[in-house]
């Protein structure tokens, strides 16, 4: 399977260059032994960039991954027949049973970040999630869901508190729970593949995944250059540069969402009210793992303006700009050291107290 190379960019593929790598380079003209590959799954494309190894490597290791995050995606999704599915049905069913060996590691971290993020990375609320029906956000037709059957689900609570795993046999105290793990699974798939990666040797390279991603080493004698999109206009609000084994990702009410009647409705959902979270436009978070990073910056974003700073320092998070729909850019101490806005000139910049 060649290296992909000098690809013309469809509208996905501009908004991961736009959020993604700003290496000062022509993408058709990369640097020395650099190689690209890109692939469509978890409903994004994936771009994985390796460095300094000779074709037939990078060659290797892109069949690999390409297969790899194909299998993770036939797992884990709940849209169609998978490992997941048949694990919700029998949570549905309220058995106790052995879950999956592909499904057994997302409920155990899911279950951590759960406690460490005060419920608000819930992917217990996959019944909520399904009846907000984002994964059909560019259908013309589509509208909120009855009121009376948000509160239904809400009411019901289903939290990853209601599962247990004890002796490999899971049980849930809740048959409302239904497992999305759309907040933590493309993450959770970046560590494994950058894992494989390492194992094999490999020492520099990114897989972003339309933007958010994981670094390894550096590219040649610098470091990676990240570009933030900018969640209201064109472009990029800020970029900073992506120190070995960081991992930099986003959340933006920009994603997934449709217009009804004048509002926006995006599809990050807010466990405890069951609507969208409000108060938020965009989360950017720096950290080691990119799993806790992608579940971090969905908890931050639904904590909004005036809780991010608890929720971060709950979840060991040391790195946040959240910008608020008002416009006003939030951030910690160390994550203004790490970053450069571009196009804020209008725009409050709020410190917060370090983390």
């Amino acid at each position: 399977m060649p290296a992909i190379r000098c690809i013309k960019p469809s509208r996905l593929l501009f908004l991961s260059l736009v959020s993604g790598l700003i290496t000062g380079v022509s993408a058709c003209t990369p640097g020395p032994s650099e190689h690209k590959h890109t692939v469509f799954v978890f409903g994004t494309l994936i771009e994985i960039t390796l460095y300094d190894i000779d074709e037939d490597t990078a060659n290797q290791a892109f069949d690999k991954l390409e297969s790899d995050f194909h299998r993770y995606h036939a797992q884990w999704t709940p849209w169609q027949d998978s490992d997941l599915r048949k694990t919700n049905a029998s949570i549905a069913e309220g058995k106790s049973f052995p879950p999956p060996d592909s499904i057994t590691p997302l409920i155990t971290a899911s279950k951590q970040l759960y406690e460490r993020s005060q419920g608000l990375f819930n992917p217990a609320i996959g019944k909520l999630i399904r009846l907000w029906q984002m994964h059909r956000h560019d259908e013309p037709d589509i509208q909120p869901p009855a009121a009376d059957a948000i509160d239904r689900l809400t009411g019901l609570a289903p939290s990853m508190d209601d599962l247990a795993i004890e002796n490999g046999v899971l049980t849930s105290q809740n048959p409302a729970v239904e497992l999305n793990f759309g907040a933590f699974a493309k993450g959770y798939a970046i560590d494994l593949a950058l894992d494989d990666l390492q194992s094999q040797g490999i020492k520099h390279a990114v897989i972003n995944a339309g933007g958010d991603l994981r670094v390894l080493g550096q590219r040649g004698d610098r470091a990676w250059r990240i570009g933030i999109r900018h969640p209201r206009q064109q472009g990029v609000i800020a970029w900073l540069e992506a120190q070995d084994n960081e991992s930099v990702f986003s959340s933006g009410d920009y994603e997934r969402y449709y217009m009804h009647e004048g509002r926006r409705y995006h599809h990050i959902l807010d466990p405890t009210t069951g609507y969208p979270a409000t108060g938020t436009a965009s989360v950017t978070v720096i950290h080691q793992d990119a799993g806790e990073a992608d579940a971090a910056a969905t908890a931050l974003f639904v904590a909004g303006p005036e809780r991010w700073y608890a929720t971060a320092r709950s979840m060991g998070i040391k790195y946040v700009m959240l910008v608020d729909t008002e416009g006003r850019i939030h951030m910690n101490p160390a994550m203004k050291k790490r970053i450069n806005l571009t196009n804020h000139e209008s725009s409050p910049i709020l410190l917060s107290q370090p983390l």
